[in-house]
């Protein structure tokens, strides 16, 4: 677009290895002559406009430093994007909200952008890509470019690649920029096509009755009425006895559930027969020759990998959506003597957790106060920490008893400390 209106440019890309599969820094500087142009790598505080893909990116310290306060434009798409440590870090999660605290802080803040373009390209695009050229959009709009919007449109017809595509997300990126509400009206789903699966639960009973209903349909309404009760005794309990206190409730709607529910053959199944999963897997991708690959490791059929010990999986074809319809309609015997997959140590285990969480709840319930309130919360969170599948999950429960049996100890303490002071 430059070139086509005579002006000078320069550009050069900065690969790294620091993220993904290399975060890229493309440093890209236009003058009215190309004679006006003597480094093409932009300095530090030497940035008019920040284009930002990636907030992690953003955020790294080059991009934070070749911003200047007052003066630099910049323009992030909050888009999140998990870098590779996510993988190896169970607790890993994006600090997104410091990272927009940098950015601003460096750039300040009437001059900070945040928009959400991966979301908005994707919904009005269907194409995620079309973020790169929506936020250009919105750049031009806000008048950090010294181009015209007629050599960029000429610029992507010219490129030939997606030229539709890009013409659009690069105008609706400008109508986001002054109009941002209009853009967002376009995506809102009409109220008969939201899906309530997809959407948050607005109050706790909401919670508790969406969980229900999901508790129901993994087991039965029996089992689903064994949540419901536990919940609704713990809240009454800690309404009684800690006053202006609802941490505990909260906890035990969300961990109680997480124990309840756990993953087993009859519910991957239920969860790939049953549930809207086709439904979304063909509103998602295009076409009519639709694969599909599953990657299991049967208790009586896998192998142990000899340098792990754990169990490696085998590839089945897409014949086993047949046999998670046939397998998800004997759900009925979880947990009783006619399981077959209810011997396993690993089933055992997650039927005893359910029942050792309601043992703990049962002294919960006998000895809070508000004293040792706190506690009572961290013991009913502790199925938090227990996470994955064999192996991983038996890995993730010793550390987590561990925990549990300290926690356990000071919430003892602290009730006696409460009733001694008392005396």
């Amino acid at each position: 677009a430059a070139h086509l209106e005579g002006k000078g440019v320069g550009i050069i890309d900065m690969a790294g290895l620091a993220q993904k599969g290399g975060a890229v820094s493309s440093h890209i500087r236009i003058a009215n002559t190309p004679d006006d142009i003597h480094a093409i790598r932009v300095a530090a505080g030497g940035a008019d406009l920040v284009l930002g893909g990636d907030i992690v990116v953003v955020g790294a310290k080059k991009v934070l430093g070749a911003m200047k306060a007052h003066s630099t434009r910049v323009i992030v798409n909050t888009a999140e994007f998990l870098p590779g440590d996510f993988t190896r870090n169970a607790e890993f999660s994006l600090p997104t909200e410091r990272l927009k605290r940098a950015i601003i802080g460096h750039a300040g803040r009437e001059r900070t952008h945040f928009v959400d373009a991966g979301r908005l390209a994707t919904a009005l695009l269907g194409n995620s890509i079309g973020s790169n050229m929506f936020m250009l959009g919105y750049a031009y709009q806000l008048g950090a470019l010294p181009l015209s919007a007629e050599s960029i449109e000429h610029a992507i017809e010219m490129n030939g690649e997606a030229v539709a595509m890009n013409v659009s997300a690069f105008r609706y990126g400008r109508r986001a920029a002054v109009d941002p509400k209009a853009v967002e009206a376009l995506i809102e789903p009409r109220p008969q096509e939201q899906n309530d699966s997809l959407k948050l639960s607005q109050s706790f009973a909401e919670t508790v009755d969406r969980r229900v209903a999901f508790l129901t349909a993994y087991q039965n309404a029996s089992y689903a009425r064994r949540y419901r009760n536990w919940v609704e005794k713990v809240r009454t309990v800690e309404a009684e006895k800690t006053p202006g206190q609802c941490g505990l409730a909260e906890a035990v709607a969300r961990y109680l559930f997480k124990l309840m529910a756990y993953k087993d053959e009859y519910e991957v199944a239920r969860l790939y027969s049953e549930t809207s999963f086709l439904d979304r897997v063909k509103s998602t991708f295009a076409g009519d020759k639709l694969h599909f690959e599953f990657h299991l490791a049967p208790p009586l059929l896998a192998r142990r990998d000899p340098e792990t010990g754990e169990p490696k999986k085998i590839s089945f074809g897409p014949w086993m959506l047949k046999v998670f319809a046939v397998l998800a309609k004997f759900k009925f015997l979880r947990g009783t003597a006619l399981d077959p997959f209810g011997y396993t140590a690993e089933r055992r285990v997650e039927r005893r957790l359910v029942t050792e969480y309601e043992h703990l709840l049962e002294e919960i319930c006998e000895r809070l106060t508000l004293n040792n309130h706190r506690f009572a919360v961290g013991l009913a969170m502790i199925p938090e920490k227990i996470r994955g599948f064999g192996p991983v999950k038996q890995r993730h429960l010793a550390a987590a008893k561990g925990e549990e049996a300290a926690l356990l100890e000071q919430f003892r303490t602290g009730a006696t400390t409460l009733l001694r002071a008392a005396e």
